[in-house]
Formats: C-alpha cells, sequence, structure tokens
C-alpha cells in the first residue's frame, strides 16, 4: 500500500506554553498529511479530486492517537501516512510522526467518502469510494478515469 512521507519543522506557534506541541496542532498536521496522500495516489490536488469525483470531501469521523514522546519548538520531524483499510464508502488512515527515527506520535483516523444529498438541501451523504482511487493506492492507476458523465453535444 502507497506511503506517504512529509517532513515538517515544529514551528513557535505549534507549541503551548511548556514549549512543547500542543495536541490540537499535530492533528492539523495529520489533516494535511491525509490531503497529501491522496494527493500522491491520485495525482489531482483535492479541490480538483472533488470535482473530478463529485465528491463534497472525506470528513473525519473518528479519531485517536498515542502521545509517545513530546515535540519541540525547531524539532525536524517525519509524518508517514497510509491508507491501512479501504470499506465500501470510510476508510483507515494511519499516521507515525518520527522525530528522528524514534516514534513520536501515532494518529488513526476514520473517514468518510462523501458527496452531496440531493434529498437534504445542504446535506451530505456517504458514497462508495470510487473504484480507481482505491486501486491508485496500489500503484494500479497513477491518473483515474472520470466518474462524471459526459454531455453530448447538440
Amino acid at each position: 500500500m502507497l506511503v506517504n512521507r512529509r517532513k515538517l519543522r515544529i514551528e513557535w506557534g505549534d507549541c503551548d506554553p511548556a514549549g512543547i506541541v500542543y495536541f490540537p496542532r499535530y492533528f492539523q498536521h495529520f489533516d494535511s498529511a491525509t490531503v497529501a496522500l491522496f494527493e500522491k495516489a491520485t495525482g489531482l490536488k483535492k479541490v480538483n479530486m472533488a470535482d473530478r469525483y463529485e465528491m463534497v470531501g472525506i470528513p473525519m469521523v473518528n479519531i485517536r492517537a498515542r502521545f509517545i514522546i513530546p515535540s519541540r519548538y525547531g524539532d525536524d520531524v517525519e509524518i508517514e501516512s497510509h491508507v491501512t483499510e479501504f470499506r465500501r464508502s470510510s476508510f483507515e488512515v494511519r499516521h507515525q510522526l518520527l522525530r528522528g527515527k524514534v516514534l513520536a506520535v501515532e494518529c488513526f483516523e476514520t473517514r468518510v467518502w462523501t458527496v452531496r444529498d440531493e434529498a437534504s438541501p445542504g446535506g451530505l451523504k456517504s458514497a462508495e469510494v470510487p473504484d480507481n482511487v482505491k486501486a491508485a493506492f496500489e500503484g494500479k492507476s497513477a491518473k483515474p478515469a472520470s466518474n462524471r458523465s459526459k454531455k453530448k453535444k447538440t
């Protein structure tokens, strides 16, 4: 399964008064890492992926983390991310934040592929993750085909 790695320097604004990373900032970094993972797999920016697949997004419905060692201002870290499982409309993402070779934080997300719910104005509903998106994570498809129906020119 595809793994994405992102290098990151811990910035002043990431830290709390004790000088360590304030835990919600990790979740922001992991969210960005998930977006980068999908970009690497599909070759599309999130906005283009949303347009191509007529999806709204991949909201998080569950998250948990283990904080093993603290990170501090100026630390260089790396986030390794991969999808551990695809189901019909949901999928699991695992992030490992490493400081050097040491695991500092481990995070597990459950996300859902969502589209607009035409029966409920402004609403969302889950939808099946497209097969070509799943295949892209296995290296089977670098450029997924469009799911949009093509209109005939008259």
